[in-house]
């Protein structure tokens, strides 16, 4: 009788990287369309270096809340690329089974935003988003500034989706470099803060 030696795939809990830390290097294959022969790209940390952006992850492909929050990011691509942000969209899952969801998934079928592959877990582990239950991604949205800083970060729990407008809201009130009030959208006033002191 042979003894196979048992293998242990069980998550160790990490601590998530937050604001003010490097968002980790990475060099990850994406989906970028559904045609085979341009299907796949690599995108690294260095294609983002003097940009800000904003990554996304989602649980896993061929569900259900994922391929509503994934639209909506999309569909605001043109609006963070106005803003010099890079939209970055990301799974465990592989870059055939992205490309495979994207045809088979009427909605996704011309995404302007690339689908990293992070097939090894390596950037999710070193983010410290993996469930460790699951062995998937938990609703991890990072926006890194134009030097790599990670300047915000939500995560929600896998039954949960996102409201991509309050991702571009944050950007802008971060791009702004002022003291931004609840609610704030861009055009509006800040704080000035002298005024502010004046009326104490």
């Amino acid at each position: 009788m042979i003894n196979v030696p048992s293998v242990n795939l069980t998550i160790k809990k990490k601590i998530m990287l937050t604001i003010g830390e490097a968002f980790p290097k990475f060099e990850l294959t994406a989906t970028v369309d559904t045609n085979p022969e341009t299907a796949f790209k690599t995108i690294s940390s260095k294609d983002l270096e003097g940009k800000w952006a904003v990554v996304f992850f989602w649980p896993k492909d061929f569900t259900f809340i994922c391929p509503t929050e994934i639209v909506a990011y999309d569909k605001l691509y043109n609006d963070f690329a106005d803003r010099d942000c890079q939209l970055l969209g990301a799974s465990v899952d592989s870059e055939f089974v992205h490309m495979g969801w994207r045809k088979h998934k009427e909605e996704l079928n011309n995404l302007k935003m690339p689908m990293l592959a992070d097939v090894k877990r390596e950037l999710s582990d070193s983010l410290g988003i993996l469930s460790p239950t699951e062995g998937v991604t938990f609703r991890a949205t990072f926006i890194i500034d134009n030097t790599g800083i990670i300047r915000h970060v939500t995560v929600n729990d896998l039954s949960v989706g996102r409201n991509p407008q309050e991702t571009l809201r944050i950007l802008d009130a971060l791009q702004s470099d002022e003291l931004c009030p609840c609610n704030w959208s861009k055009g509006e006033e800040t704080i000035d803060v002298i005024s502010e002191m004046g009326t104490l």
